[in-house]
């Protein structure tokens, strides 16, 4: 393990594992990067995987307020800085940053999974008033499970009464990834806030100079692959790439038909 100093002078660890061109991973919400654990083993042995924890959780250190994505494009800016890679991986939250980091860092390739944007009002976003109220009142599994229907809007379970959702979340809730969800769902609200905040029109970034994966799974909900053909409208050196049966995890998951196409996209000159 590494250390990095930010802009602010906080001190980044950085889990650096492999050989080949350096990739810099930025995770998604609600996680950290050990349930990557299985795509940086996977990648590691045609990349040079840098992963850190965004601040506020595990062994990063705690986010300044008040929180705006500018603060993570300035951590990911100094990982680059001292790694020297100009390749990024990016999932979901981890996405967006990567995307909007991509409008002023130098990034040259960058790989997109599910990134979390809101493009011409899709999603809508209409639940997270109510999570917030549910986190107010303490109710963690009710406020589970409203965003968890309000994320997969594709899925049966997503219409069944909130009641038997919130039961159902308060089970996950006492497994080791469902504790850590939860305890790290308010600091996610904040982060969909800033999701919120940078809605608006693809065209924003039509000035990305990188090249750009844009890969989404098949099984994950459907507005990830309407953002995706959007940007890649926009995006001078972009493609789209589905997943078969990729869920939203299916990044952590890292089957060969993701990770392959990922590898190809980060060690082909």
């Amino acid at each position: 393990m590494e250390r990095v100093t930010a802009p602010d002078g906080a001190s980044i660890a950085l889990h650096s594992t492999g050989t080949g061109p350096g990739v810099v991973l930025v995770h998604g919400g609600g996680i950290t990067i050990d349930e990557y654990r299985r795509l940086v083993a996977r990648l590691s042995d045609r990349c040079t995987v840098h992963a850190y924890n965004r601040r506020g959780r595990a062994d990063a250190p705690a986010r300044r307020e008040p929180y705006s994505v500018e603060q993570e494009i300035d951590d990911l800016g100094a990982v680059l800085e001292h790694t020297g890679a100009r390749y990024v991986i990016g999932h979901s939250y981890g996405g967006f940053v990567a995307l909007r980091a991509a409008l002023r860092l130098p990034i040259e390739r960058l790989a997109l999974y599910d990134a979390a944007l809101c493009i011409d009002g899709t999603p809508e976003w209409t639940y997270l008033d109510a999570v917030e109220e549910a986190l107010r009142s303490g109710e963690t599994a009710r406020a589970v499970a409203i965003v968890a229907a309000g994320v997969n809007t594709h899925s049966a379970v997503s219409r069944l009464p909130l009641s038997v959702r919130t039961a159902i979340c308060r089970a996950f809730l006492r497994t080791p990834i469902g504790r850590k969800m939860g305890d790290l769902l308010p600091m996610s609200m904040f982060e969909t806030r800033q999701v919120v905040a940078h809605a608006g029109s693809a065209d924003v970034y039509a000035a990305v100079t990188a090249d750009v994966l844009l890969a989404c799974g098949a099984s994950a909900p459907g507005y990830f692959a309407e953002h995706h053909e959007k940007l890649a409208r926009v995006i001078p050196r972009s493609r789209t790439m589905v997943v078969a049966r990729g869920r939203h995890d299916a990044i952590a998951i890292a089957p060969p038909r993701l990770v392959d196409p990922i590898a190809d996209f980060f060690t082909t000159p």
